[in-house]
């Protein structure tokens, strides 16, 4: 029977046929495309994320370091003794609302140089206290409230307390915070599109999620062993 006189119900099969065959091809061609797209992104992602974060995960890496061994570091620290007498117009108030704050904050900074947050400003009967913190600084004034007389303590941990200091995020403010926040972000996605891009290379597939697990079964490990 020629082409033409083909049965209609021979004809619709082989359309239909050819319908889901042409399906199925365009399933696998979308799911190959899907597979590229993934890949060239998670390495994408992977290169540049890792160049962007590499001087923050260095950072992260060797101040964790100075953590572990700080007190190796402890002869850096540098305390400094002042003593001083301030105007008693700004804390001899008997209302202690009307103490004047600010006055004293910036006499400190204008005449000592103080650096930091003020993070305290304490105040009883007879003396205020003031303390300043920053990374690897701390300053506490403790001032008579009645003669105006203080003493003031400076603490520094050199350069090593800083950058400790920085990685704990301890009174550091809150921009140095969303960088932590960020890194950690980095570190993530450095992390993830690591293992994404293992999956898509089929000979070290198996062998680098065995030494993944491995890795992670070990922290698992070291952390009963050591911590619990």
């Amino acid at each position: 029977m020629s082409k033409s006189h083909q049965h209609p119900l021979t004809t619709e099969r082989k359309q239909t046929t050819d319908s889901i065959a042409d399906k199925a091809k365009q399933a696998v061609k979308f799911k190959q495309e899907l597979k590229r797209k993934i890949s060239r992104v998670s390495r994408w992602l992977h290169i540049y994320v890792s160049m962007v974060s590499f001087a923050i995960v260095l950072f992260f890496a060797v101040t964790g370091i100075t953590l572990n061994h700080a007190d190796k570091f402890a002869s850096e620290q540098r305390t400094q003794q002042i003593k001083g007498k301030l105007d008693t117009l700004w804390i001899n108030a008997k209302d202690t609302t009307h103490i004047n704050k600010l006055a004293v904050v910036e006499y400190f900074r204008n005449q000592h140089k103080i650096k930091g947050a003020v993070s305290e400003f304490r105040i009883d009967d007879s003396q205020c206290g003031v303390s300043f913190k920053g990374p690897g600084y701390a300053a506490d004034a403790f001032i008579n409230r009645q003669s105006g007389e203080y003493e003031l303590s400076i603490i520094t941990t050199g350069f090593v307390g800083l950058i400790n200091d920085l990685h704990k995020g301890r009174d550091t403010g809150g921009a140095w915070l969303w960088v932590i926040d960020i890194s950690a972000l980095f570190m993530v996605l450095v992390s993830i599109t690591g293992i994404v891009l293992l999956l898509f290379i089929k000979k070290k597939r198996v062998s680098g999620m065995v030494v993944a697990v491995f890795g992670l079964a070990l922290f698992i490990w070291l952390y009963y062993a050591c911590i619990i």
